[in-house]
């Protein structure tokens, strides 16, 4: 797929600077033409020796070296991709403002090509607002952002702000050079994502582990190919709500009133993905203040709420798309294929406890089942690259039928 493409890859100062010298080696044995360009901060983290080994061109660092000039105008123009990762903070802050101080940035400003960045920063550093306006500029430059995921970063702590790992990075590069990264430009794509919560009292509620994360990667995911997003966002932590620009983002808490912002919205849209972890029932009654401890035990009568899934599939046209998820424990696949036929979904994800799914985890293990019989299995992944399957398996058998 990469035979012949040229790829220039930017390094900036980062400890994942590492993580580049198995992209190289991956994207040589596709047979892609790679070029490297380091600032003089990334040399402390990685050798241009190694680097300049595996993809068989000389590493460049600098405008001049002895009586030689890099000519960056001509890098610029050479590549049919300019890859910057891992982008720093001090990187992505220079690019953002225009700032040319170095070779890196000079042939990043002269670059005629498409531009795809891979952050990788300390998760403080990550969620600065300094640092969202200029991943906010890329954007406006129409520069591919692979958002960093969340996971053990060089200070010790846990958070977001690790840059992807080489195998993610070249699926998007491949992503790129397929046009895939394209296919669902102007196509409004309605996601789901995050749980619900059914008020008990003002203080207490009925909810569940969801941390959003899944349906947070198919938005992102489906924005970067060119969609039109709307997000119907369940109470969701901080952190994914980080970068969340060129969507339409609807924050609801119930069920009911996530079935009223996709009832509205889904007539207009093209593709639905249902990742929202919605509460099965509700409390019958709300109380109006706080329901007080007392020495009897309390009752609870639950009422079902409406099935969001089944109402879309009712009033779906054949010109739409429709996807669900389904969270097994025990007899996944046929409870997965209920589901699918039963709510006319095109499509169910089948997530399941007993094979290491687990609401909050960085990673899920996913079968895809169709309508028309297709069933699909995937290894363990980051939710990022499964959201890369999920619309990589959706579009191919688009191409089919």
């Amino acid at each position: 797929m990469l035979e012949g493409k040229k790829i220039a890859i930017g390094i900036s100062g980062s400890i994942s600077a590492y993580k580049i010298v198995h992209l190289v080696r991956l994207l040589i044995k596709q047979k892609a033409e790679v070029k490297v360009i380091m600032t003089p901060a990334a040399r402390d983290f990685v050798a241009p020796l190694t680097l300049s080994t595996l993809s068989k061109n000389d590493v460049l660092t600098d405008l001049a070296a002895a009586d030689t000039w890099a000519n960056h105008v001509a890098l610029g123009r050479w590549a049919d991709l300019l890859l910057i990762a891992p982008l720093s903070c001090n990187t992505l802050a220079k690019m953002a403002h225009g700032h040319c101080d170095n070779l890196l940035l000079s042939v990043y400003l002269s670059a005629t090509c498409p531009v795809m960045v891979s952050p990788a920063m300390d998760e403080d550093m990550w969620q600065h607002p300094a640092t969202q306006k200029n991943i906010g500029t890329l954007r406006t430059f129409g520069h591919i952002i692979l958002a960093p995921h969340h996971g053990e970063l060089a200070s010790g702590l846990i958070g977001q702000g690790r840059m992807e790992e080489p195998e993610v990075i070249l699926s998007h590069i491949e992503a790129f050079f397929s046009n895939t990264q394209t296919a669902l430009s102007g196509k409004k794509v309605l996601i789901t994502a995050g749980p619900t919560q059914e008020a008990l009292d003002p203080v207490r509620f009925i909810g569940n582990h969801s941390s959003g994360k899944m349906g947070y990667a198919l938005a992102l995911e489906c924005r970067r190919r060119g969609a039109n997003v709307v997000l119907v966002l369940g109470p969701a932590p901080a952190v994914l709500q980080q970068d969340l620009s060129g969507m339409t983002v609807i924050k609801v808490t119930s069920a009911e009133e996530m079935y009223q912002a996709c009832m509205e919205q889904f007539p207009t849209a093209d593709m639905a993905l249902m990742a929202a972890a919605v509460a099965d029932y509700r409390p019958a009654a709300v109380s109006a203040t706080k329901i007080k401890k007392q020495n009897v035990d309390l009752a609870l009568q639950l009422v079902k709420t409406r099935d969001i899934l089944a109402a879309l599939g009712a009033i779906k046209t054949p010109q739409q798309l429709l996807l669900g998820f389904a969270l097994e424990t025990d007899h996944e696949e046929s409870h997965a294929l209920e589901k699918l036929h039963k709510k006319n979904a095109d499509y169910i994800v089948l997530n399941s406890l007993s094979d290491g799914a687990a609401f909050g985890a960085d990673t899920n293990k996913i079968t895809i089942y169709s309508r028309n019989g297709s069933k699909v299995a995937f290894d363990s992944k980051s939710k990022n690259a499964v959201a890369q399957d999920i619309i990589n398996t959706i579009l191919k058998e688009g191409e089919t039928t």
